[in-house]
């Protein structure tokens, strides 16, 4: 299990009221199957999520989870194997391709590595209009579109006068990051994705991006997906965070409840493999078992060959996700009492 790093912005995101009225995104039943040559591999079976404005859900989980797969079928990239997935209400498999086309730029995604995101050979000002010119809406004569850029890049604290003709190669990583998310607010999105998109930035840098993040999902009123490995950025950026183990959701709800006083043991044990300055590493309290294969998923709970709390009901019978109070749900035949602390977990 890879550790996650300690939270890039003081201070985590304060409590809010569950979210409440239809869901921006909504997707039910998703299931993800990738055919191999040794057979299907199971990257995501029956999750349900939903995504509601001016909130932002973390997808948190060990890398292999598949949290980037879900990403991809919400967008239809490719589609899923099964389950549906509706915007504002709409089925998306009931669009036709030009009707999907045009409903795409409602969907924006920003993906972990800015600098391969971008066109080496465009300049910064060219790559944010790129959504403007692949989706016209009103007319535009050539100073509309330069205002729109203009806004779009002085709403990522990128001046156009300043870094409009530039090209990708003359940006830092987290400049070419914001350039990234300005394109994506061009075309206007109700939902914005977020997969690992400050993973691969430095310390101050993921800062910046996070804080951007979170003022322009409220801002502009967005509906938010981050996926992340890294509970610290997670604290610090989302309202709610729903846990994926092996394709599934084992565990969801407000992210300060989840992380303060976590139901599942999985998330117990990814909580106590975060290091904290001045404290020595804790033992996760997992069983010594490889992680299992999604080629080949245990029977009943797949997290029952690593965890400690695992019995024979475990074995023979899946748990579903049922709610736990304060608006929380845990798929686990032996959930933690919310604020227990084992000594066998953390």
């Amino acid at each position: 299990m890879t550790p996650a790093r300690a939270p890039m912005i003081p201070g985590p995101v304060p409590a809010a009221a569950p979210a409440a009225g239809a869901a921006v995104l909504a997707a039910t039943g998703l299931a993800v199957v990738h055919r191999t040559r040794s057979g299907p591999l199971h990257a995501v079976s029956g999750v349900d999520l939903a995504l509601h404005e001016r909130r932002t859900l973390a997808l948190v989980g060990e890398s292999g989870s598949g949290k980037s797969s879900i990403a991809k079928a919400l967008l239809r990239l490719p589609p899923p194997t099964a389950g549906t997935v509706t915007l504002d209400g709409t089925d998306l498999a009931t669009l036709s391709p030009r009707a999907l086309r045009a409903v795409r730029p409602r969907l924006q995604m920003v993906f972990q590595d800015p600098l391969s995101s971008l066109n080496p050979r465009r300049r910064v000002r060219d790559i944010v209009a790129e959504p403007l010119d692949a989706h016209p809406g009103p007319a535009r004569d050539r100073e509309e579109r330069e205002e729109a850029v203009e806004r779009r890049l002085a709403a990522v604290g990128l001046p156009a006068a300043l870094f409009g003709d530039r090209r990708p190669h003359q940006l830092s990583g987290g400049q070419a990051q914001r350039v990234a998310i300005a394109r994506a607010l061009a075309a206007g999105p109700r939902v914005l994705i977020a997969d690992e998109a400050v993973s691969a930035l430095d310390v101050s840098a993921q800062a910046t991006v996070l804080n951007l993040l979170r003022g322009l999902t409220e801002e502009h009123g967005l509906a938010g997906l981050f996926i992340s490995h890294d509970l610290g950025v997670v604290r610090a950026v989302s309202d709610d965070v729903a846990v994926l183990q092996l394709g599934r959701i084992c565990e969801r709800g407000p992210t300060e409840a989840v992380l303060a006083a976590p139901a599942h043991p999985y998330t117990a044990a990814l909580l106590a493999a975060v290091p904290e300055p001045g404290r020595p590493l804790r033992d996760t309290g997992l069983l010594p078992a490889d992680p299992p294969s999604p080629l080949a998923p245990p029977s009943g709970c797949r997290f029952r060959t690593r965890c400690p709390l695992a019995d024979a009901r475990c074995a023979a019978e899946e748990p579903r996700l049922r709610e736990v109070g304060q608006g929380r749900a845990v798929a686990c035949h032996r959930p933690l009492a919310v604020g227990e602390v084992t000594e066998n977990l953390i």
